[in-house]
């Protein structure tokens, strides 16, 4: 993948991520904020607890950091796959803001 097909797929995870935001704080209760700044970001829940979400630009990853530890996922072709676990990212980051926002979440891409 090249670093141009990288930005514009990693940039549309990033959006999506404010999308899901937005929907979900109209849709339930669980009041997440959200700031983007450059290639991050930071999801901020009621309980002050976070899931931070950041681009790796030299690596084409994405990360994520949340209160169960970090996460680095590449893009296999289809969707954003963690290195180690072979979780998908949306999968993932909706069972983390579930766990932190005390909710049922459902990110998706």
């Amino acid at each position: 993948m090249t670093d141009s097909e990288y930005l514009d797929r990693a940039e549309a995870v990033l959006k999506a991520v404010e999308l899901n935001c937005d929907r979900l704080n109209e849709e339930t209760d669980a009041d997440i904020d959200n700031q983007r700044v450059g290639g991050m970001v930071t999801l901020t829940f009621r309980n002050g607890s976070q899931i931070v979400i950041n681009l790796q630009k030299p690596l084409h990853e994405i990360w994520m950091a949340s209160r169960s530890g970090g996460y680095h996922y590449r893009f296999d072709g289809a969707r954003w796959i963690d290195t180690k676990s072979g979780g998908e990212f949306f999968e993932q980051l909706s069972r983390e803001a579930s766990a932190q926002a005390g909710v049922a979440l459902n990110f998706r891409p």
